[in-house]
């Protein structure tokens, strides 16, 4: 037993020394934004967008479609505010949104509602049921807004 605690501690440091040695830090402090991500944005827009890779501080993000890419540049500031303080650095220092097959694991509700609100509710009134996925309030009264004014607009 007293042997593979050693042996343990052993391959920690030599793993410690090779990140050192090949500046591998900052990359893996990048790489924080994955598993946030969905928590960060809720389950709504982590359906419709998904962290795709990250270089000089440019996070680039799939989307579904060019609605959600036009819709998420709106927000884009926030979320990468939001980000960077639960990383607890300044880590996204822009957003950049590309369309394109977007592929996550965010569970999906039974009910019809909340399981796609997308860009199809654009034109629709937007309720608080269909914004219960989005855990941070700020990116939620972000939306509603956001949604209202796309309200206003078509009904011009």
């Amino acid at each position: 037993m007293g042997k593979n605690d050693s042996q343990l501690e052993k391959l920690g440091e030599i793993l410690q020394k090779s990140l050192k040695r090949l500046d591998l830090a900052p990359r893996l402090v990048e790489y924080g934004v994955w598993p946030i991500w969905n928590e960060i944005v809720g389950a709504a827009i982590a359906r419709n967008a998904q962290p795709e890779k990250i270089r000089n501080g440019t996070l680039f993000v799939k989307v579904s479609s060019a609605t959600w890419m036009q819709e998420l540049q709106y927000m884009k500031e926030m979320i990468s505010q939001k980000l960077n303080q639960s990383l607890g650095s300044d880590v996204v220092k822009n957003i950049f949104f590309i369309v394109g097959k977007v592929e996550t694991t965010v569970p999906s509700s039974t009910d019809k509602k909340t399981s796609a609100p997308g860009p199809s509710l654009l034109g629709l009134k937007l309720d608080e049921e269909q914004l219960r996925c989005v855990k941070d309030p700020e990116i939620r009264r972000a939306l509603k807004r956001l949604y209202a004014a796309r309200s206003r607009k078509g009904k011009k």
